[in-house]
């Protein structure tokens, strides 16, 4: 198998098990995404979450509301337009991710746990510079799609 198929591979079963409650902890996955997508943003509308989630603006609407209800993001109107709102993190938002964070964490520490500095290091910069990449190939590829 070529390193591209074994990348491809290993990026398919991360994503399945991204998806299951083993990461999350006893958060619910969907709602973590949410939860992840407002951390990184600081505040964002329902198109920058809809962009952020790769899904259309129904759906991340409903997720947003869904968010709002269960306590971890707030609404606010936008200074700049009024017509928008901005979602953000509440305490319980900020507290669910730092929750997150904490369990992933001590996954992948433990999944680490027998590489050396030198392996952790090294494995921490290729697969930063692949993700940086990959995510600016999928967001030129979604922009000449739209």
């Amino acid at each position: 198998m070529d390193a591209v198929s074994e990348v491809e591979r290993a990026m398919i079963t991360i994503r399945r098990l991204q998806t299951r409650r083993t990461l999350a902890g006893p958060h619910d996955p969907t709602l973590t995404l949410v939860v992840d997508a407002l951390e990184a943003a600081g505040s964002c509308t329902i198109t920058d979450l809809a962009a952020a989630l790769s899904v259309d603006q129904p759906r991340a609407s409903r997720l947003a509301a869904r968010a709002v209800t269960e306590g971890l993001a707030h609404r606010t109107p936008s200074q700049s337009d009024a017509r928008q709102v901005l979602l953000s993190l509440t305490p319980a938002g900020q507290a669910h991710a730092t929750a997150v964070h904490t369990t992933r964490r001590k996954a992948f520490t433990q999944t680490m746990s027998t590489w050396t500095d030198e392996d952790r290091t090294t494995f921490a910069t290729l697969l930063t510079t692949f993700v940086d990449s990959y995510t600016q190939v999928v967001h030129e590829r979604s922009t000449r799609s739209d």
